[in-house]
């Protein structure tokens, strides 16, 4: 049997629209991709850019998270290098400009992204309507449950067609991505200064 508080906060949750992140994050990508398993983020070689990588049935990508560019693609990995699941770090061997690179992969076989910023967003996945996930974006380091939605958190991914693989934040906090078993969308922003304000997401 559910609480007071947890049937308030689930009605809470189910009544919030989706919603894009506000300023400063923008879109960048939002593609399909079959049979997504999981991503990583990966660092461009002599740059602070972020790079994502994409692990699927049918091959690995890689792709910048600034333009939303595919670098690179692999159709046909090697056999002990096509999933994560296969070494005990679940790590899948970079391409492209990080060819040669062990990338750490979150999704279907386990791991995960960062949650938390270091001036202060945070990401939250609710599933009030399980088996369907929610993502949900705070900008003020807390959790959302306390201001209304739209001033200090958003609904900004609701998985209802497909799987949730991954959500999070890329190590450098610049990029906020959500895999599902079918998608890939990303989120960018300037290189982080200061914590988030009420000014900043308007």
């Amino acid at each position: 049997m559910i609480s007071r508080y947890q049937k308030q906060l689930r009605e809470k949750f189910l009544s919030a629209p989706e919603t894009p992140p506000p300023a400063p994050w923008r879109p960048v990508l939002d593609a399909p991709v079959g049979g997504l398993l999981g991503i990583g983020f990966a660092a461009a070689p002599g740059t602070d850019r972020d790079l994502v990588m994409v692990v699927s049935w049918s091959g690995h990508g890689l792709f910048d998270t600034v333009t939303g560019e595919k670098l690179d693609r692999d159709h046909d990995p090697a056999p002990e290098d096509s999933t994560p699941n296969a070494v005990p770090d679940l790590t899948c061997p970079g391409l492209g400009p990080v060819a040669g690179t062990p990338v750490s992969i979150a999704g279907l076989f386990g791991g995960g992204l960062h949650t938390t910023t270091r001036d202060g967003w945070t990401l939250e996945v609710v599933s009030p309507e399980w088996p369907h996930h929610r993502v949900l974006l705070s900008g003020d380091g807390g959790t959302p449950h306390s201001t209304p939605h739209g001033e200090g958190w958003w609904h900004v991914y609701d998985s209802r067609f497909s799987e949730l693989r991954a959500a999070g934040f890329s190590p450098s906090g610049r990029t906020l991505a959500v895999a599902t078993s079918s998608d890939l969308t990303l989120w960018t922003r300037p290189a982080p200064e200061a914590g988030p304000t009420n000014d900043a997401t308007t």
